[in-house]
């Protein structure tokens, strides 16, 4: 069995995916064997003090161990390990990338926001759009967003943005970026009719289970909204405790939903189509690509 490795280090939490690659008759897909996710929050000490603290290192380390250990175990084959936002913006970040090396003989990319959004392309998604409509992908992590625009299947424009679940619950976002963002998105949606949300992350995929619409039905922007209203009415205990959520999803859910709210409101979308992928997700694409 072909197996391959996508790690994803996150300003939020920190993923590994194990893939089995199994051919068909149109080529190569893919199905998840193992996907874990651990709540690190490198971006609480990246966005705040841009260095990235003894604590945060050590279990960053004790982690890549870890996953380190698990695919060789599953007999991973190729993998990559890529690391987003917080890594990019703390100062020690190729310090901390170089420890891993020594300690856990992993090789880690730390990657610039488009590159992070092209790996994203990687799931194509684009092939399964109406090509009579216009889309706006939004990807919304914890410490940046990436933007980018789809007319008749063809990417058109795109743009990465520090705007993220975590960098807003440590205020660190600043203003100018949001008119930036805002601007952008007039420039390049204002004359586009029928156009629609694509809308991936974890915490958009969370929402999307939790209004309990059905596989490939477009989430409302309005449902959205009232869910966001409902979450935000609550305090963070009463919130893991009513929907089940998680300490560290809990919190910067609420973030995350205004970020794609706002986007939404400027952009004039009505709908968001939610898709189960992620930066993960487009890692093990883009290695099939690469190498098969």
């Amino acid at each position: 069995m072909l197996r391959y490795g996508a790690i994803d280090i996150g300003s939020n939490a920190v993923r590994l995916l194990i893939a089995d690659i199994i051919k068909n008759e149109k080529g190569y897909k893919y199905t998840k064997n193992l996907l874990l996710r651990v709540p690190l929050r490198l971006g609480d000490d990246a966005f705040i003090n841009q260095n990235l603290s003894p604590k945060k290192i050590e279990d960053l380390i004790n982690t890549m161990i870890a996953f380190k250990k698990l695919m060789e175990v599953f007999n991973v084959s190729i993998y990559l390990a890529c690391a987003t936002s917080a890594m990019r913006e703390a100062k020690n970040g190729k310090e901390v990338i170089n420890k891993i090396k020594e300690t856990a003989a992993l090789d880690i990319e730390i990657i610039e926001g488009q590159r992070e959004a092209n790996i994203i392309y990687a799931n194509h998604i684009e092939e399964k759009l109406d090509p009579d409509k216009n889309y706006l992908y939004i990807d919304v992590g914890g410490g940046s967003t990436e933007l980018s625009i789809f007319i008749g299947r063809k990417l058109i424009q795109s743009k990465s943005f520090n705007i993220g679940g975590i960098r807003m619950l440590d205020n660190q976002d600043r203003p100018e970026t949001w008119t930036e963002m805002r601007e952008w998105i007039k420039e390049h949606t204002s004359k586009l009719k029928n156009l629609y949300g694509i809308g991936t992350g974890g915490n958009i995929n969370k929402l999307f289970r939790m209004s309990g619409e059905k596989e490939d039905v477009a989430l409302s922007v309005t449902k959205l909204q009232k869910m966001y209203s409902e979450l935000n009415s609550y305090s963070l205990k009463e919130r893991m405790k009513k929907f089940d959520l998680k300490a560290d999803r809990a919190d910067v859910i609420i973030p995350a939903s205004e970020i794609y709210i706002t986007i939404a409101k400027w952009a004039g979308i009505k709908h968001i189509y939610v898709p189960k992928v992620g930066l993960a997700d487009g890692i093990i694409r883009m290695l099939m690509e690469e190498n098969l």
